[in-house]
């Protein structure tokens, strides 16, 4: 049995590590990034990655800066670690440091791929098993799968679908990588596209304009920091965040918000209020 180690933090890393567990193929060990103080108490929180490790009895280190004093694997896995891995790390294992990148690389280099995606309405749509070099999703590509997209979900669901196909297309062409069966392709760079970290200010939407960009908006942003509008009561300007929304017959229509200060309820009891 082949033994690897994983790198990831995010939800979009459970995701894959839920799938390499159905298909039976765990690393021995898991690398996150150090817990970090969260909320208003400011509370100590570890990755999501890290809590899944322990729930599966896998063990999970979480170094402040990677060094080549990493333990040695025979293959090293990335799937949004979020922390650039120097190549003295890179180097360290006999069949390299693979990454699973959801987008077809070279497009959406970058923090984040699934957000520009449907915010662009990207019609192109899959995921890349890569190897890893020093400049971020620069490396030659392994393998790609297009996956088909009728209605924009939602981010985590995107997430979810994403990286469910990654970990499979790492499975499926693990064997034949070892083997060296596989050429890794260069990408074309003069075609590359980069996205940049999601800011706050992304989330707002303006309601009198196009509705299908707010839509994607809405859903690209739906787990941070969330589509939002502001409407006027009196003299006072409320912040309302959306949290489920649809397209319909060229129509946005929203179901369910979170005014500002108060619990989230239907956008018909939002109206209802105000007036």
């Amino acid at each position: 049995m082949l033994n690897f180690t994983f790198f990831g933090s995010s939800k979009f890393s459970v995701f894959c590590l839920e799938e390499l567990k159905n298909l039976n193929i765990l690393p021995s060990l898991v690398v996150t990034t150090p817990d970090k103080p969260t909320g208003r108490g400011l509370k100590l929180t570890p990755t999501p990655v890290k809590i899944w490790a322990e729930e599966n009895k896998i063990t999970c280190i979480t170094p402040d800066k990677l060094t080549g004093n990493i333990p040695i694997a025979d293959l090293f896995l990335v799937a949004s670690y979020g922390k650039i891995i120097p190549k003295a790390v890179i180097d360290l294992p006999k069949f390299c440091t693979l990454n699973i990148h959801p987008s077809l690389l070279p497009k959406y280099r970058g923090p984040s791929p699934l957000q520009e995606q449907i915010l662009n309405d990207e019609k192109e749509v899959g995921v890349s098993l890569m190897l890893i070099d020093e400049k971020m999703d620069h490396g030659p590509i392994i393998a790609q799968e297009k996956i088909a997209i009728t209605s924009w979900p939602k981010l985590e669901d995107f997430k979810a679908l994403t990286a469910k196909v990654g970990a499979k297309l790492f499975s499926d062409n693990l064997e034949a990588w070892v083997k060296n069966e596989i050429k890794a392709k260069e990408q074309l760079h003069a075609q590359a596209t980069f996205t940049k970290e999601v800011e706050k200010v992304d989330g707002l939407i303006d309601l009198a304009g196009d509705p299908y960009q707010n839509f994607r908006k809405i859903q690209a942003y739906s787990m941070w920091p969330n589509a939002y509008f502001f409407v006027q009561k009196g003299e006072q300007k409320i912040r309302v965040i959306v949290k489920d929304a649809e397209f319909v017959d060229g129509k946005l229509i929203l179901k369910k918000v979170i005014p500002e200060g108060k619990k989230e309820m239907s956008f018909e009891d939002f109206m209802r209020g105000m007036k």
